[in-house]
């Protein structure tokens, strides 16, 4: 079971290069039309993908924006002039070999621009929806703005941040979704629960579980360590008080199940907070294949042969030069050769293949029945991490579907097949470093958390007063105050800042969108108070509600 976790933050119209709408355009140039064309390749040849696919909500709202379109074809044209003039320089100075890698730059991203145009209508959400109507792959969905759920305060916060996750994937995709992709695999069960920063008592929590079970969502992904009791802290709770205070919380308060058995990653169980609610069923994370995937020193990305990620020529950003080894300087790369990376994926692919059905082989022995092997990735480690992934992926489909020694399974698939029965308790955790929230709650991130908290108070509080006092104006100002929320609660933030990849521009991201939502508050309050916001706060208000123009069919919770 193949899982594609497809996501990034909102960006449209909140830069561009180094960090913003770029990040986009890479993804869709490099992964998503990638991803398509090699999925519809195996259609064409009479293959079954069975692929599930992770997108989140504000990843589709992006993806169907007018501003997207443009902005990507823009970006396209860029890249075919710079490879270009790379050709015109590289020719010039009798360097034939790089004159040919440019050339081929020059194809790729044409190629890019014309199935953009002409094969997908400029819609590329279209070609994952065309897959699943006719039956060939899964699409799931995830927390609308990938909201890290259980350091949400509110309950209403984790319900708000699923039900619009779960609207916007019917609006783009004509159906209700069977699955939900868990931002960052991210998971809290029922228990008393206390914010971790500022002076809040602690209160019963509902399991995530719990909330998907409401919403009719029938499973999500776990990590393995946390299916194995979710011990993988390390020493992260000894450097920051909040993570421990919350963690002894925790291990005070959660009543784990007591199975009787020995869980395995290799099979799927039921999780049930709440025992008078329908139990949601959860795949394990596979961890013997995620590292040949996953890393770039050990596992297929940091082969020799492949696409060096960071060496790139400038100013037109393209990149002419292979690994050659991970552990050399960048000045050592050699030349990237395009012609010998079929046969280098094809033979990574019987690998991989082999080293699933090994698994899955020794997992019957044990069992004596099928398993299942849960394989999940981020979908941009396929193309644009890992350049030849899409490739990889295609021959890794291809060659499970002729050999027929294992077989391929959507969530749903399998489900229908394989039906769980044993229910099991799931502890606090995520698939981040150290296996709890660090990443995402620690000593350069807590001032957000008290900024979303606060929020949160104050969202709900507003709601409860405009309660039978609607009318269009305060409604407009309404939803756009939770469109900013739901941006505020966005998970990357707090991890751009936590890994250092761009937490200049993450921090300035959260502080817009709390600046943001302080004063659209304080325009609700105003027209709850009787009275009109003046000339400049209106301004201000179609301003940032033509930036943040996201979820027209916003979900508002109860007050």
């Amino acid at each position: 079971m193949f899982v594609l976790h497809s996501h990034l933050p909102y960006v449209l119209g909140h830069g561009r290069w180094p960090h913003g709408t770029d990040w986009l355009n890479e993804a869709a140039a490099e992964t998503y039309i990638p991803l398509l064309n090699n999925l519809f390749q195996l259609v064409s040849e009479g293959y079954h993908p069975h692929l599930t696919i992770g997108i989140t909500p504000i990843l589709a709202e992006q993806l169907t924006a007018d501003s997207f379109k443009k902005e990507l074809l823009t970006y396209l044209q860029f890249k075919i002039e710079a490879a270009k003039n790379d050709r015109f320089e590289f020719a010039r100075y009798g360097e034939g070999e790089y004159t040919a890698l440019a050339e081929y730059w020059c194809n790729f991203y044409t190629k890019v621009r014309e199935d953009f145009v002409t094969r997908y209508k400029g819609n590329i959400l279209n070609g994952f929806k065309i897959l699943q109507q006719t039956g060939f792959i899964e699409v799931i969905t995830c927390a609308a703005t990938h909201g890290y759920l259980p350091l949400l305060k509110d309950d209403r916060s984790v319900e708000f941040q699923i039900a619009q996750g779960i609207e916007t994937y019917k609006r783009h995709f004509d159906v209700k979704p069977a699955g939900i992709w868990l931002p960052e695999c991210a998971y809290r069960p029922s228990y008393n629960w206390a914010a971790p920063v500022g002076k809040y008592p602690s209160e019963p929590r509902k399991g995530i579980d719990e909330f998907l079970s409401d919403s009719g969502i029938d499973y999500f992904i776990t990590d393995s360590h946390m299916l194995k009791g979710g011990k993988a802290i390390g020493m992260y709770l000894a450097r920051f008080d909040a993570l421990k205070k919350l963690w002894e919380q925790y291990e005070k308060e959660f009543v784990e199940i007591k199975e009787g058995f020995r869980k395995t990653p290799y099979e799927a169980y039921l999780v049930a907070s709440n025992p008078q609610k329908k139990p949601v069923s959860v795949f394990t994370r596979d961890p013997k294949t995620g590292l040949q995937v996953w890393s770039g020193e050990w596992g297929y990305p940091g082969d020799g042969s492949y696409l060096d990620f960071h060496k790139k020529r400038f100013p037109g950003g393209l990149r002419y030069w292979r690994v050659t080894n991970p552990k050399i300087d960048l000045a050592l790369k050699e030349i990237y050769r395009p012609e010998v990376i079929e046969e280098k994926v094809k033979e990574q692919a019987r690998h991989f293949v082999q080293l699933a059905s090994t698994i899955l082989a020794d997992n019957f022995k044990q069992r004596k029945r099928p398993g299942i092997l849960c394989a999940p990735f981020d979908s941009e480690l396929f193309g644009h991490w890992w350049f030849e992934g899409p490739r990889w992926l295609y021959h890794v489909l291809k060659i499970i579907d002729d050999e027929k020694v294992i077989g391929l399974a959507t969530g749903s698939e399998y489900l229908k097949k394989e039906p769980p029965t044993r229910v099991i308790s799931l502890p606090e955790g995520s698939w981040g470093e150290g296996g709890f929230h660090y990443i995402w709650l620690n000593e350069w991130t807590k001032w957000t958390w008290v900024h979303i908290y606060e929020a949160e108070d104050e969202f709900y509080s507003m709601l409860a007063r405009a309660r039978g006092k609607g009318s269009e104006v305060l409604d407009s100002v309404l939803r756009q105050l939770a469109r900013e929320l739901l941006l505020m609660q966005s998970s990357d933030w707090q991890f751009l800042i936590s890994t250092f990849s761009a937490r200049d521009y993450a921090e300035m991201r959260f502080v817009r969108h709390q600046r943001n939502f302080k004063r659209i508050a304080g325009m609700a309050d105003q027209l709850l108070e009787g009275k009109q916001p003046d000339t400049a706060d209106w301004t201000f208000f179609k301003d940032v509600k033509a930036q943040d123009n996201i979820f027209p069919q916003v979900v508002l919770p109860s007050g």
